[in-house]
């Protein structure tokens, strides 16, 4: 299946949905002359400018409702999640946001949430 992701005239994704292969490289133009809107295609399995098949990446991340398409990054532009907290930054090589303090969990300790007042992570009991 090729995804396409509707933006609005804000580069917001208002949705995102499946078509036929055939329109891999043609469906942008296809879908919004038939559909109307203006579409682009998103790799379902590229994340963080990886794609999890060994493929290649393709906009670095795979668009979702209220995601920023930002035409300026690569070759073909980068769908970018909305922003979590105020104080997380852009990693321009992946389009993911970090926080300013790393992640301090590590094999697999997913017992950490972020404390925006704090500018920190704490664990849960």
């Amino acid at each position: 299946m090729a995804h396409f992701a509707e933006i609005d005239e804000n580069n917001i994704v208002i949705r995102v949905i499946p078509f036929d292969d055939s329109l891999e490289e043609t469906g942008e133009t296809v879908i919004a002359e038939e559909v109307g809107g203006v579409w682009k295609r998103t790799s379902y399995n590229t994340y963080g400018n990886v794609h999890k098949l060994g493929g290649e990446p393709f906009r670095f991340n795979y668009a979702g409702i209220g995601y920023y398409f930002d035409s300026s990054k690569g070759g073909n532009g980068a769908f970018i999640g909305p922003k979590p907290f105020a104080s997380w930054v852009l990693n321009e090589s992946t389009c993911l946001w970090e926080a300013p303090t790393p992640y301090p969990g590590s094999d697999g300790d997913s017992g950490y949430v972020w404390r925006e007042d704090l500018l920190n992570w704490v664990k849960l009991p």
